[in-house]
């Protein structure tokens, strides 16, 4: 690639944080322990993200199929992220993070919908870096949602028309940046229902270390990288995405 075309660093990030069980299963420890040393992994990776250029983080926390995971670990999940918000709230609103968690509200115990409310009201103003935690989260869902919101609405006010922005504004996600980079860790390859919509055009890298491993160097690795590819968005050769290409009207 030649220096007039290296793709710039990505500004959205976003991570599916795999490898916690075998993390736990390879050391003969239990699979919580795997879960608590993913968080830390979380911590080194946010506190990194903003050094490395990154102005926006989104990681996958909790899916709306991990709820039939057994009950004795969903019940260590939620223990976790109620640790995370509530313990480390004060420093990412200091470090001047907005926190925004995405995916559905219903069926999340009433204590940590308070925490999630408190944590995005609190850092509501702030505009150095933004992370935003899929919970209770699944990008079939959430186009679902987005989709019968649009239902109700032309069932309110009659016939509309719908275009790409109008159906992003009914996302969970909707009015964040385009997702740039999506990583995936533990060696897997595949998107697990997560940011459907939103990675249209993102740059894929596969990393096979377990995610309570990952640190600056792995995120390092994935934006360099990154910066070797030659990003297209439907032409030959496009650095930058399109803005707002047109799209088809649909009438609903």
């Amino acid at each position: 690639m030649s220096a007039s075309t290296v793709t710039p660093k990505p500004l959205h990030v976003a991570i599916i944080m795999d490898g916690n069980g075998r993390w736990a299963e390879r050391r003969g420890v239990p699979r919580a322990l795997g879960h608590r040393e993913g968080v830390q992994a979380l911590r080194r990776t946010i506190k990194a993200a903003p050094e490395l250029g990154v102005k926006c983080l989104t990681v996958f926390g909790f899916s709306t199929e991990n709820w039939s995971r057994p009950a004795d670990e969903v019940s260590d999940l939620m223990g976790l992220i109620r640790a995370f918000i509530g313990g480390d709230l004060k420093k990412l609103d200091k470090a001047g993070v907005r926190v925004r968690v995405l995916g559905r509200r219903a069926g999340v115990p009433a204590d940590i919908l308070k925490l999630i409310d408190h944590a995005e009201a609190t850092t509501a103003g702030n505009d150095k870096f933004l992370l935003q935690v899929a919970f209770n989260y699944g990008g079939r869902s959430d186009l679902v949602d987005a989709a019968q919101a649009l239902v109700d609405r032309a069932a309110r006010e009659g016939t509309f028309e719908v275009d790409e922005d109008t159906f992003g504004d009914q996302l969970s996600t909707a009015g964040s940046p385009p997702v740039d980079l999506i990583i995936r860790t533990s060696g897997e390859q595949r998107l697990s229902n997560f940011l459907l919509w939103d990675c249209a055009y993102a740059e894929l890298v596969f990393q096979p270390v377990l995610w309570p491993d990952y640190g600056p160097e792995a995120l390092q690795a994935a934006i360099e990288e990154f910066s070797r590819r030659e990003r297209r968005f439907g032409g030959r050769e496009v650095l930058e995405a399109p803005v707002s290409p047109s799209a088809e009207r649909v009438v609903i």
